[in-house]
Order: structure tokens, then sequence, then C-alpha cells
């Protein structure tokens, strides 16, 4: 590492590189479950296992490989992981049935975890070496990316699927892996640190409470995000005949707003305002799903995906510097794993919830009942980031 005074900047490139693996593969396969669905012959309560196995997958094994980098340091974990990700790239492309490719998408989900610790640790590290505990502008760079990969997700794969079928959304890991895989191999740090307290497994020891809260609201928020992203997009095919590409197109708002949001308020740190502020778009967003039919004009479902860009910047940003400022320094790998897990844990319920609501048909019936049970969701939501005090203390 080059023994400079300032952030490393050779390090923000395969930082993020790491950290958007995971997040791109959540949101991709949105517009694809529909033609997967077709090609296999399976209904929707099927097809959801595929959104389900990389979450089960990401949410266990997150907080282990932040663990390990805390302890071994990011490269020795993020080079294995992402290769894993190419190989299931492949394994996914030529996937013969519905079964295998769950198990691609397993494996997705496991070599996908350690980026996003390894670039907190990263972060974390280089905060101990130059002395300069905020990397404000640096964290803003690594929510950005993370949240725009998200949204870019469904408009990039429904390109992919309009030209290439659904195989490409598989494919396409492979040269991310690859390029992920080269920048880690040439910045990454070879050898850990000389020094570091070790610290409490996963972070949780010493009844840290904010730390819990703030796993809580991620689970919330994401749950709702989640939601939105996969049943509107399905909803938006099947009921309203969206070709995967126009479905993606729709969606594609909800990145230029939630970038514009990420980047404005990047550098403050009113992380309860902000938190209370997504609330309220959440709640907002998700009442207007239930005024939407089968005949609402296009401008009002740009509508929606115009809102829901406000939530959409604010939450991801709010919760990852609230991890970072509430996590022991020692452990902020695994707290970054357990952020994640929590997330992820909120869209496995999202997952057995678009089930039950769309069972084998997709229809705007089950759209609006999957957005009362989002209303009272973003209502718990608000709730806790406006009864929890311990965020005007968090710096």
């Amino acid at each position: 590492m080059t023994a400079t005074t300032g952030f490393d900047r050779r390090l923000i490139t395969p930082l993020v590189a790491g950290a958007v693996l995971n997040p791109v593969n959540t949101t991709i396969l949105s517009v694809a479950l529909v033609p997967i669905g077709a090609s296999f012959g399976e209904p929707p309560s099927a097809t959801a296992w595929l959104i389900t196995s990389l979450y089960v997958a990401t949410a266990i094994g997150q907080p282990v490989a932040g663990r390990l980098i805390d302890t071994y340091g990011p490269r020795r974990l993020f080079l294995p992981a992402t290769a894993l990700v190419g190989v299931a790239g492949v394994l996914g492309t030529f996937a013969p049935n519905l079964a295998v490719l769950v198990v691609a998408r397993v494996l997705l989900g496991l070599g996908t975890c350690a980026g996003y610790p390894a670039a907190m640790r990263l972060l974390r590290d280089e905060a101990d070496r130059t002395g300069d505990d905020s990397p404000g502008g640096v964290l803003t760079i690594l929510a950005i990316s993370t949240q725009t990969v998200s949204v870019l997700g469904p408009p990039l794969g429904g390109l992919l699927v309009d030209f290439g079928g659904w195989r490409t959304t598989l494919a396409i890991n492979v040269p991310f892996a690859l390029a992920a895989f080269v920048l880690g191999w040439r910045y990454f740090p070879r050898s850990r640190p000389e020094s570091r307290e070790r610290g409490r497994v996963f972070g949780l020891g010493g009844l840290n409470t904010p730390l819990m809260i703030t796993y809580v609201r991620a689970l919330l928020a994401y749950l709702v995000s989640y939601s939105f992203i996969f049943g509107f997009t399905q909803w938006l095919q099947a009921e309203r005949g969206f070709t995967a590409g126009q479905a993606g197109l729709v969606i594609l708002p909800v990145f230029g707003v939630g970038v514009a949001v990420s980047a404005l308020t990047g550098r403050t740190e009113a992380l309860r305002g902000k938190l209370i502020v997504a609330a309220v778009g959440q709640v907002a967003v998700c009442a207007l799903l239930l005024a939407l039919g089968t005949s609402s004009p296009l401008w009002i479902l740009l509508a929606v995906t115009v809102l829901s860009g406000v939530p959409q910047g604010l939450t991801s940003l709010a919760l990852q510097n609230a991890v970072y400022r509430q996590a022991d320094p020692a452990s902020v790998g695994a707290s970054a794993g357990l952020l994640r897990t929590f997330g992820y844990l909120g869209a496995i319920v999202s997952a057995v919830v678009l089930g039950l609501v769309f069972g084998d048909t997709v229809d705007t019936r089950g759209l609006h009942e999957m957005a009362v049970f989002l209303v009272v969701t973003s209502l718990v939501f608000l709730l806790v980031n406006v009864f929890d005090r311990t965020l005007k203390t968090t710096r």
C-alpha cells in the first residue's frame, strides 16, 4: 500500500467492483423470472426459489465471510470468492432445468459474500492508517455504486433478455467476476495490518443496542424495497404485457433519483432525518400501488418509480453509515456482513410474500394485496426510526 497521508484512491475501483457483484445479481433476475418460468414450464411459486436461494446463501455467508476478512484480511477471501462467481455464471448459463439454476444461484450468493465486507474492512483499515475516521466521500461512492447496480439490474436484465435470452443474465457474471478478480489481485493489500485488536464475534458482543436496531430497520427497509422491485416488475410483464426490456426501463427512474439523492445528502451526518424521510417515502410509494390497475397510464407508473427513488437513495446510504459508526472497529467486516444478512432476510420474506399473493398467477389483485402488506411494513419502519433516539448520538 502506498505510504500516503490520505485514502489510497487506487482501492476505490476494486472496492466498488467487488461490492456490486451481490446487488447486481439480486435484481438483474427480476425481469427474467417470467421468461425462465415459461422456458422450464414452471409457475411463479417455483421460480421464486431463484430469489430465495441466493438470499439464503448470502444471509448465511455474509457475516461468516466478514468475520474471516476481519481475521485474515480482505485479499485472502475476496479472490477465491470472486472466482466462484465466475464458475456460478458458467453453470447458470448452461443450466438444463430449474434445479440446476437454483444451485447456480446458491453459488452466486456464496461467491458474492466477500465483496461488501471486504470493502468496509478496507475502509476501516484505511481510516486507521490515515487517522481520518470520516471517509464520507468514499462511503458515499460505495453506497451510490451498490444501489446504482441494484436498480440498473432490471433494465440491464431486460436488455439482456430481449437480445440474448434469459441465460445472458447468468453469463454476464463471467466478465464481471473476471474484472473484479483482476482488480483485487492487483490492488488489494497482500498482508494484514500489523496490529489489529480482535473484535467480538460478528460484532454483536457487549449488547450493542444501536447496531441491533439498525439491523432490524435494514430487514424492514429491504423487505419493502425488494417486494416492490420484484413484484412490480413481474406485474408489468404478466398483467400489463410489457416486455422484459420495457419493464426494466419503467424501473429505471429509481436509479436516477436514488443516485441524485445519495449524492446530495452523502456527506451529511443526519442519519435519523434521512431514515424518517425514507420511511415516509416508502409509505407513499406502497399506497400508490393500491391505485394501479390494468388501465393505469404510463405516467402514473413512472411517477411511482420516480418517488421510490427517494427512499432508495436515503436508506442504503444511511444504513451503511450507521453500521460504520456503530460497529466495533475490529469487527466492521462481520458487522457489514450482518447488515447484508438482515437485508436479505427481508428479501427472503419478500419472496415468501410474493409467492403467497401471486401464487400461480401474477395479477392486479395480488399486487394490491402486496401493497397493503407493504404499507403496514413501511409504517413499522417509520415508527422504529421516529422512536430510536440513539441515532441522534451516532457520529
